[in-house]
This record gives C-alpha cells, sequence and structure tokens, in this order.
C-alpha cells in the first residue's frame, strides 16, 4: 500500500491519479497495491486499486475532524495495512504502533 505524502487535486479521478501513480511515483498500477490520496484541507481520502478487469475508487470524506496525512519530503510512502488502518481511523501514523504482546509471568 503506498499513500501519496502531501495534499492531492480531489477533482482528479481514476485517470487522473492514475497517472500521478505512473509518473510521478513510477508504480505498477496494475499490481495488488492500494494507492492512496488526500485533499489539502484533510477532510478527504481517495483510494484507487486495480481490480482483476478494470479501476476501483473508494472515497472516504469527514464530516468533522480532519485526517493525520503525512506531509514528508517523500512523494510516496509505503505502509502496511495496519498503518492504512490507523490513517483511515484518524490516527497518526507517526505515533501510532502494533499492539504489544505480553506474557504471563511463571
Amino acid at each position: 500500500m503506498f499513500i501519496a505524502a502531501g495534499a492531492t487535486d480531489m477533482r482528479k479521478s481514476i485517470n487522473g491519479l492514475s497517472l500521478i501513480v505512473e509518473e510521478e511515483f513510477e508504480l505498477d498500477l496494475f499490481s495488488e497495491s492500494l494507492f492512496a490520496f488526500c485533499n489539502r484541507r484533510k477532510d478527504m481520502v481517495k483510494i484507487l486499486y486495480w481490480s482483476g478487469n478494470g479501476f476501483c475508487i473508494w472515497m472516504k470524506r469527514l464530516e468533522q475532524d480532519v485526517f493525520c496525512w503525512p506531509d514528508t519530503e517523500q512523494d510516496v510512502i509505503e505502509i502496511n495495512q495496519s498503518a492504512l488502518q490507523w490513517l483511515l481511523s484518524g490516527l497518526d501514523i507517526r505515533q501510532a504502533h502494533r499492539q504489544l504482546e505480553y506474557n504471563s509471568v511463571s
């Protein structure tokens, strides 16, 4: 899973977002990867993915609050599924971490 750091023009749909993935990020659009984009106000996310025989876009818009979207010097950041879920839940992936496992003491 890849996220575009910073803001993306949300007027873009499948064609515009796929151009960003191929030309700017130089990634394979037809892989099983998800490509996530966020707007300038950080209240909308679009996720582009290939579904075997066509492209799909999933969108989430917050009515209140904003996403903690990374704004780094990198254009694109590779993340795992947990980190994407954290982002979509409003968590900051720089501060979130996986749940720690505890063992009982004998």
